[in-house]
């Protein structure tokens, strides 16, 4: 019975490995499509989701309807099939992704390209495991335990890609081996189905087989599997995003939310799980009311703190909802249906967060209102009675969340010691109520509201797409306006004088971009080299500041991909440099790369990319081919300028690596020269600006804070196939201890 056990274990790890393994493996080769945006991921779970749920209701479909042999030879036959578009690659003929929609756009490139791979293993879980519970051997009373192995697979795979695939192996040559790994497994299919035929019964139906005290599922309880299904789901993107947003729409960031999900899967399915399900019910509300704090006084600390805290909050409630789940499992009989109503649960959650809120909500509500349905998810929920003091505690908060939001509507807005005050007896409310969902979960929700409506600055104006949530703010004192992206700031403009009256015309250059700086040296180092027009190419709009950098007769071009960022800087009524110093910019919408690529060669005398001080960095833009294509675009004696600030991210040597790699000198811009002022919204850039030769340069070639900078031989340098950001992160976190900036 042991080669029994080992080929059906062996067969299920090795399917889940593939599965999950492919899942940052496409992704990445998609990526640079939609100019790296944190969104991809969340698109590609629903995609996974939903692909997994086909493959699950397949699964459950052909073992009621054709068991035994039948079944064997119809899912060798759809493996053969999904042969044919391997190896991976995306789908040729695929045109451009277009300005609105990009979510279905990229659901259809998934499913053209790797749909049917996808959609047999995911099938093979519940299949294989359907197939050993027809066997005669002593564990196929109770298969479950493969459905942990099957996540141990999955989890060990995803951990593996960031650490050991991804650093050392091209994209190109992964595509292969997870191709060749299909074909084996193909194999060890065959293998699982013929050991099952050996047996008596294999071909009898679930209805013949199963006893008369194994009660069907009720529609309860299929409720309840969707609903502790769907909330780890629509968590897991939450979370996923907010990370991916802040540091990088990266594998690492990606696959380390997923495997905590995938590993709460093999805890609770052990037969005596490492941690009790008891002790993660007792302490889920401490983590949670410890991450309600975070969003009510914002972020505080490193990043590295706060994406410790997002991750364990995380853990402890997917593995609360998949214990209760886990309890919840039927006889064996049912277990492929029991998979694929868990299935359709995980593609609710994910269709619900990653498609539909972002069409219901101007910010990222769903996140809270998430973690509010993982409290309800605790055991005990019910309606409150007369002796549990409920009632009188949910009329206390509807009548002071009304009193608060009258206030607001009459601009009585209290004071913030006062709203930190109320918070603080929020938080001591849950404490005594932690045990009462409901009420637990009513007083999140007060401290979410109050959050959200009595934030010190509220937007003037606020878009949600794609890319993120775009919000336009004033500063308390209202001389200044800023755009935002998610936390990070896009550029800012002074708006009013110290007197509070409009500026009219040319606006002042601040923030990164204010005269004297790096950016604005690179600027007249060209037009001093030049004497005369030049021809740029700007990537990334922002508010427009560069804008202003333009002298009668140059040529100024935009790249942007976000169309409502187009829209915003281009709003008058919101921030006028582009109005004041140039109406007229094209502003080309799509990715920088691809629409750089359809510009004349030998074209600009400088190409300033402005894209990386955002938190989500699009790592294709930094390249080794990147910096080819800006070159074989620049002029002879042209420059390629980056601004690579960035509050989570060491840039620098990444840059002095891909311009050794085209053979171009680096030189790199750290301040020194001027003074940041925090109270005028000015600070000092990072810049790193490249050429061919030390005269290519101009002025900055003879200034002392222009040093070059050579290649760190112990990096890598970053390709189309390679990126190490975790590597960026260390080095920058590594700066500030060492009192760096």
């Amino acid at each position: 019975m042991a080669p029994l056990l080992a080929t059906f274990v062996v067969s299920i790890f090795v399917s889940a490995a593939l599965l999950f393994a492919v899942q940052p493996l496409f992704t990445k080769m998609v990526l640079p499509q939609l100019g790296g945006a944190a969104a991809v991921w969340s698109v590609a779970l629903v995609f996974f989701q939903t692909a997994l749920l086909a493959g699950y209701a397949y699964a459950h479909l052909i073992t009621r309807l054709a068991p035994g042999r039948t079944s064997l030879v119809i899912h060798i036959v759809v493996n053969a099939v999904a042969c044919l578009f391997l190896p991976l690659h995306i789908a040729s003929n695929f045109g451009p992704p277009p300005q609105s929609g990009e979510a279905f756009w990229l659901l259809a490139l998934f499913t053209v390209s790797i749909g049917l791979p996808f959609f047999a293993l995911a099938a093979n879980g519940p299949l294989l495991q359907a197939w050993f519970a027809r066997t005669s051997h002593p564990a196929a009373k109770d298969p479950y335990f493969l459905y942990a192995a099957s996540n141990a697979g999955s989890f060990l795979a995803l951990i593996a890609y960031p650490i050991a695939i991804e650093p050392f192996i091209r994209l190109g040559i992964q595509s292969w081996l997870w191709t060749f790994g299909f074909y084996v497994l193909i194999l060890m299919i065959a293998a699982c189905g013929v050991a099952m035929l050996r047996f008596p019964g294999a071909g009898a139906s679930c209805q013949a087989a199963v006893s008369d005290n194994a009660a069907a599922p009720r529609w309860t309880d299929i409720v309840a599997w969707v609903f502790l299904a769907a909330v780890p789901s629509g968590l897991l993107i939450a979370v996923t995003a907010h990370i991916a947003t802040d540091v990088a729409a990266v594998p690492l960031f990606w696959v380390v939310p997923l495997a905590i999900y995938l590993i709460t899967f093999v805890i609770v399915f052990q037969t005596r799980p490492i941690i009790p399900h008891a002790l993660v019910v007792k302490v889920q509300p401490v983590f949670v009311i410890a991450l309600a704090a975070a969003f009510v006084l914002g972020p505080n600390g490193s990043i590295v703190t706060s994406i410790a805290l997002h991750l364990s909050v995380f853990f402890v409630c997917v593995l609360m909802c998949h214990g209760e789940l886990a309890l919840r499992r039927p006889p064996p009989c049912y277990l492929t249906g029991y998979y694929m109503w868990i299935s359709v649960g995980g593609m609710i959650g994910g269709i619900a967060t990653a498609l539909l809120a972002p069409q219901v909500f101007s910010w990222i509500a769903e996140y809270p209102l998430l973690l509010l349905l993982a409290v309800l998810a605790r055991p005990g929920l019910a309606w409150p009675s007369r002796e549990s003091g409920q009632y009188a505690l949910f009329a206390t908060l509807a009548g002071g969340l009304l009193m608060l939001l009258a206030a607001k509507a009459f601009d009585l807005v209290p004071p913030t010691t006062f709203l930190y005050i109320l918070v603080g007896l929020l938080i001591g409310l849950t404490v005594h109520y932690w045990q009462k969902p409901l009420a637990f979960a009513a007083i999140l929700g007060v401290m979410f509201i109050v959050n959200l409506s009595f934030r010190d600055s509220q937007p003037v104006h606020l878009v949600r797409n794609f890319y993120g949530v775009l919000s336009v703010v004033d500063s308390d004192d209202g001389q200044y306006r800023g755009l935002w992206h998610g936390s990070t700031s896009q550029g800012t403009q002074k708006i009013r004088d110290d007197d509070g009256n409009w500026i009219e015309g040319r606006p002042e250059m601040i923030s990164e971009f204010f005269a004297g700086a790096g950016i604005d040296q690179v600027f007249k180092a060209l037009h001093a080299k030049a004497q005369g027009p030049v021809n740029v190419a700007v990537v990334g709009l922002g508010t427009g500041s560069l804008a202003c950098q333009r002298r009668p007769g140059d040529t100024l071009t935009f790249y942007e991909i976000d169309p409502d960022i187009a829209r915003i800087a281009s709003d008058p009524g919101l921030f006028t440099f582009i109005s004041e110093c140039a109406p007229d910019v094209p502003i080309v919408i799509g990715d920088a790369r691809l629409k750089l690529a359809e510009a004349p060669d030998a074209n600009f005398d400088l190409i300033m990319v402005d894209a990386f001080i955002g938190a989500a960095i699009p790592v294709h833009l930094l390249t080794r081919e990147a910096v080819a294509l800006y070159l074989k675009k620049l002029k002879p004696g042209g420059l390629i300028a980056m601004h690579i600030s960035n509050k989570n991210l060491e840039l620098a040597s990444v840059v002095a690596g891909v311009a050794e790699a085209n053979g171009l000198i680096a030189r790199i811009y750290d301040g020194g020269d001027v003074e940041e002022d925090a109270d005028r919204y000015l600070w000092v850039p990072r810049v790193a600006v490249l050429a061919r030769e030390q005269k290519d340069f101009g002025a900055l070639a003879e200034s002392d804070f222009w040093p070059v900078q050579g290649r760190d031989t112990k990096q890598r340098v970053w390709s189309d196939d390679y990126s190490n950001v975790v590597g960026a992160l260390v080095r920058h976190l590594r700066e500030n201890w060492n009192g760096g900036d």
